[in-house]
Formats: structure tokens, sequence, C-alpha cells
């Protein structure tokens, strides 16, 4: 787990100011080592991945000083030693408010460099002008909705006990609009549609339904919690192979979504849900 040690100097939970002159030294990151030891998961990773961010309050002054916004679209790898914490990247990000540039491509440029120093390793960076903003699609995740099942539940944070899978290898996506968890400093809550892809003996809904309700009150960071589906239902439904992607709402203008897989599936286009 996270410990009050690794967050003692991060701004999240804390008052903070918000600075509008740029400040790389705003971001604090965190070990991704931790949390990954707690679940059992080495050097070694069993899947692959990334973490697409989308930030929606980007805006610098351009030459003249006149104002200019953009949508930030952000990749960050799953082999990255330490995730960014969502606060400072607010922070950071408006840290350019009162910063002069004459074009996006030297912005891109500058927010790639300090998110690759902060994650250690290499952060992709698109913006996107505001003239492309209506061609942004909304698209719910694919897969069979499992959320009209009918269970009972009784259990509010993870139990991989619920989940179970029988018979056959066949090949399909599940997926639920009901997961929620929460930040593990604030305690506010996170909402999230999650899809899995699998291929494998086949998983029994109503047990799948009731696992991932069960983050309902678990204090997990995105990142973490995805991570945490992965190797659960990898083991518990003995997984030939698994794709694990949720889609989590904005706070603070940002979206979190991170994806990971066993099948060297390539990152889904970073297409937002009605609710984001």
């Amino acid at each position: 787990m996270v410990t009050t040690a690794d967050l003692a100097s991060a701004p999240l939970g804390h008052a903070t100011a918000y600075p509008d002159q740029y400040d790389r030294n705003l971001l604090f990151a965190l070990p991704r080592s931790t949390e990954r030891e707690a679940i059992g998961i080495g050097d070694a990773l069993p899947f692959s991945g990334v973490d697409q961010w989308t930030a929606f309050e980007l805006t610098w002054l351009d030459s003249q000083g006149k104002p200019v916004v953009a949508i930030a679209g952000l990749e960050v790898p799953a082999t990255s030693p330490a995730i960014i914490e969502s606060k400072s990247m607010k922070l950071y990000l408006g840290s350019f408010a009162q910063m002069r540039h004459p074009g996006s491509v030297e912005v891109a440029r500058i927010i790639a460099r300090d998110l690759s120093a902060a994650a250690g390793a290499a952060v992709r960076v698109d913006l996107l002008p505001p003239g492309r903003f209506a061609a942004q699609r909304i698209a719910e995740l694919p897969g069979e909705n499992i959320d009209a099942v009918r269970v009972t539940v009784e259990h509010y944070d993870v139990d991989p006990s619920l989940l179970r899978a029988r018979g056959g290898s066949v090949t399909e996506v599940l997926r639920s609009d009901l997961f929620r968890s929460q930040c593990p400093v604030t305690g506010q809550p996170d909402y999230a549609s999650v899809a899995i892809a699998y291929r494998g003996p086949r998983i029994d809904r109503s047990g799948l339904l009731r696992y991932l309700v069960s983050y309902r009150c678990h204090p997990g960071f995105h990142e973490h919690c995805v991570e945490r589906m992965f190797v659960d239902v990898m083991a518990g439904c003995r997984c030939e192979a698994l794709t694990v992607q949720a889609r989590f709402t904005r706070r603070g203008g940002i979206d979190i979504n991170p994806f990971r897989t066993s099948a060297g599936a390539s990152p889904p286009a970073n297409v937002r849900t009605a609710r984001q």
C-alpha cells in the first residue's frame, strides 16, 4: 500500500495555492513498486499497457499575451517506475497559465519532457486545439454489460474470492458501469466504467459483478485498482489471455484511464464515455 510517508509531501489532501507561473517542481511522483509488491507483482510484469490521461483545463499565453486553450492527451507507459499524483498534475498544468509561448509544439515538448522525467519513462503528449474539439467522439466501452444481473451484495472492500469461472475456453468482453473506489488520501469517491476482455473458462457474471462492486469502499489510486483487478481476475478465473480497461470520471478537470493486457493488444483510442 502507498504509505503516509509516501504522501507526506504530496499536494493531495492539503490546502495549496494555485500558481500560474510555470514550475515543473510541482509534479509529485509515487513509486508503482509499493502497490505492485502488495499484489505479488515483481519486476517481470504480467501485463503491458498504458495510463491514458485527458486534461481539459490547459491554457497558456501566445507571444502577444493572448490566451490559448487546448485539451491535453497524455500517455504514461505501465513500465514507468512511477505514477504522477493527479493533484500535482493539475497544479503543474495550471502553472502554464501566464507563460508565453509562440506555439503549441513547444508547450507539448515541455510537458512531455517534464512528465517523462517525473514518471521515469517517455510520456507521449498530444495537444488538441479548439478547432478539433467538436470532432471528439463519445462512446461506451465495448462488451456485454453485466449490470442487470441480479445479485445480493455484502462485500464493499476487495474480495477476489467472489470470482469464479468454469467450462471450456471462450473469448468475450464483459463490462460494468457500477465501479466505484475511493481516493486513498481524501476519501473522495472515484467512479469508472470497466471492461474485461478475456480468453479462458467462462467467467461467472454474478461473481464478477460482486467482485467489481467490492471495490466500493476500497482506497486505491486508479492505476493500482486496475492492476489489482488484472491480477485477481487472471488468477481467480484462470484466464489464458486478459485485458482490463477502466475509464474514470474526471476530477479537477482530469480523467485517468488505465489499460493493462497480457494479450499484446495495442492501447485503445482515448475516447471518452458519456460520464466523462
